[in-house]
């Protein structure tokens, strides 16, 4: 029932105050001290237009009346919008502690199927281009949501914004696609773009870690609205790389672990390759008919959803000219810009609190200036950290215009040149042996879980390995940053029927100050192997990811894939790095080698070594396709 008359929200925040000081005796956090003392709970549940209702929580600023409105600020979830219960209180409302400062109406919400929600939860629901009648998906939920809200609350001003980070990141793209005219902004951050690209897969290798920790807690269905939570699985020991490479081929996984009892993880394993039922869950194509002005977040160092920024700014930027749209990255983990200051992120040190600066100078300012009208600039068209210089950069265009498409060839001797190999023949070609029993692993860091900081570790663990092999450009005379997507085009074979290719790009550190002094800062990292950005395809998708195609043995084949964007600058002094393996675990499953038309399927016998050839000659050059930044 809504409460309109404001008084009675005084009043119950009166008797709040006498019957509810056990709870308040539990709360400790001053944020949650903040909120309670400004802000009135409310639970709704809030009819869709099929009928089902979705539980709604909204917390108003007491002052709300006729005379001062609030805008909203929402975030749609399917990691329950707890704690439940009218006294019971979040400790944190908005994206930062100065939305709750600034004052808005906060709105939270159990997508269909989740927690309190009434509903059937579907992973990725399909977009839905033509709805009818009662026909429903995330866009319609969104827009049935705001109407509710614009006309059953008193106290809103009537411009609403969305937000959220990850798979609340997709409900917020979602949300946008026909906009309700109350939406005024979003901002989708490290959002879920296609689900085949972001999380469960790189370029076909199934990710492992992830969708294994993932759905062992999350994918259990449940038997009916709940406020708990699964409980996930518990791997029994803290070395995910020695868990997962005892637990054998993934067929295991059910008979071991989840027993049948995950349907999408049973549904990830019926389709191995990008067919209908992933491409359904593509919400790119459908960002249409945005009418709101968006802000996407990312983070350059995020394992779970780099793809998901870069391609949902893509797709929003093409599919809706004259809306404005802006793309912000940093150098943060997944959600790392939400949760600390930014500085640092495993080894690598970038010299100042980022994310504190993106909340106050970026994110603040964009919601304020769309939901309250407050006259500030527009965001930049792109706002990118340049890691390596360690500084904020702002474009007109992302990747920049300024920036010349050239390229780096593997040569001779372990060597990298931006000149064409002149050599050909048997003599231009390096082999090493790989052995799906001894995988390189992805991090050092001993985790049961995936590692945020693995995108910035130093590789040297991995270059002393002799199936990892390793191309140096000679020492920069000068700074190279390179900005955008780069290309991996390489021509390779195996003695076997099927492999995985991984291509690290690495900022290779000098083994002592670049200005020649004896005595080196405390923090300088002698000769680190700073990793910038690592992709892997898995080969049989090469020509296509709906067909895949199994390797001639011997046979050399041109591989090409696109490793995510990056502005990084080498700095003068530094050495571009690149390896080259075959495995990256258990980030990515192994590869038996052997081609099974359904890796899900492969039994212990089909997991063999092989030797592979990476060809570096004038009629088969390997190569990396860059985008250089004009000084």
């Amino acid at each position: 029932m809504l409460l309109k008359n404001w008084l009675v929200v005084a009043l119950c925040h009166a008797l709040w105050m006498l019957a509810g000081a056990s709870t308040l005796a539990q709360e400790t956090d001053p944020r949650g001290d903040y909120i309670r003392a400004n802000y009135a709970k409310f639970e709704y549940r809030i009819p869709m237009r099929d009928g089902t209702q979705l539980f709604t929580s909204a917390y108003i600023p007491y002052d709300a009346s006729a005379e001062k409105r609030y805008p909203i600020i929402m975030s749609r979830t399917p990691y329950s919008v707890g704690p439940y219960g009218a006294n019971v209180y979040k400790t944190r409302l908005g994206p930062s502690p100065a939305f709750e400062e600034s004052g808005y109406i906060f709105v939270f919400q159990d997508v269909r199927g989740c927690y309190m929600s009434e509903g059937e939860f579907i992973n990725m629901r399909p977009h839905l281009e033509n709805k009818q009648g009662e026909q429903y998906d995330e866009s319609s939920d969104t827009y049935d949501t705001i109407e509710w809200l614009v006309n059953q609350l008193d106290c809103d001003n009537g411009r609403v914004g969305q937000w959220g980070i990850s798979y609340p990141g997709f409900y917020t793209s979602a949300g946008a696609i026909d906009s309700h005219p109350a939406l005024k902004c979003i901002s989708p951050q490290a959002p879920i773009a296609d689900w085949y690209w972001d999380d469960m897969h790189r370029n076909g290798a199934f990710n492992v870690q992830l969708s294994f920790t993932f759905f062992s807690s999350f994918g259990r269905v449940r038997s009916q609205p709940t406020v708990n939570r699964n409980p996930g699985l518990d791997l029994g020991t803290n070395d995910s790389y020695q868990f997962f490479l005892d637990l054998g081929p993934l067929q295991n996984v059910n008979e071991l672990h989840f027993k049948g009892e995950i349907p999408f993880w049973n549904e990830i394993t019926q389709h191995p390759n990008y067919d209908e039922f992933w491409k359904s869950r593509n919400i790119l194509p459908h960002l249409k008919n945005v009418r709101c002005a968006s802000l996407v977040v990312g983070g350059w160092y995020d394992t779970e959803d780099l793809y998901g920024p870069l391609k949902t700014y893509e797709a929003i930027e093409a599919n809706n000219p004259g809306t404005e749209s802006s793309l912000v990255m940093g150098p943060w983990y997944h959600g790392g810009w939400n949760r600390e200051d930014g500085s640092s992120l495993g080894d690598a040190r970038f010299d100042w609190a980022t994310a504190k600066w993106y909340r106050d100078e970026v994110e603040l300012p964009f919601f304020e200036r769309h939901l309250k009208q407050v006259d500030r600039p527009a965001v930049a068209e792109a706002t990118m950290f340049e890691t390596g210089a360690n500084r904020w950069r702002k474009f007109d265009s992302w990747p920049p215009k300024a920036s010349s498409e050239q390229t780096l060839f593997f040569a001779a001797e372990g060597g990298l040149s931006w000149e064409a190999p002149q050599e050909s023949g048997d003599s231009a070609v390096d082999r090493f042996i790989s052995d799906p029993s001894k995988p390189v692993p992805y991090t050092t860091e001993i985790t049961g879980r995936w590692s945020k900081d693995y995108m910035t570790e130093d590789q040297r663990f991995a270059a002393r390995r002799p199936d990892v092999l390793v191309y140096r450009s000679p020492v920069l005379e000068s700074d190279v940053t390179l900005s955008g997507p780069m290309l991996a085009d390489l021509w390779f074979s195996t003695t076997e029927s099927d492999a995985d290719i991984v291509v690290k790009v690495i900022d290779e550190f000098p083994g002592r100050p670049v200005d020649g002094s004896s005595v080196a800062p405390p923090d300088f990292q002698s000769g680190r192997q700073q990793l910038v950005r690592a992709q892997v395809i898995r080969g049989r998708f090469r020509n296509s990811f709906e067909l895949p195609e199994a390797f001639v043995p011997g046979e050399p084949a041109e591989v090409q894939f696109e490793l995510h964007d990056v502005l990084h600058t080498f700095k003068r002094g530094h050495r571009i790095m690149l390896q080259v393996q075959s495995t990256w675990f258990p980030f990515v499953d192994r590869n038996p080698q052997k081609f099974v038309p359904n890796i899900f399927e492969a039994t212990e016998e089909d997991f063999v070594t092989a030797t592979h050839s990476l060809f570096r000659g004038s009629d088969r050059p390997s190569q990396l396709k860059v985008r250089v930044l004009a000084p």
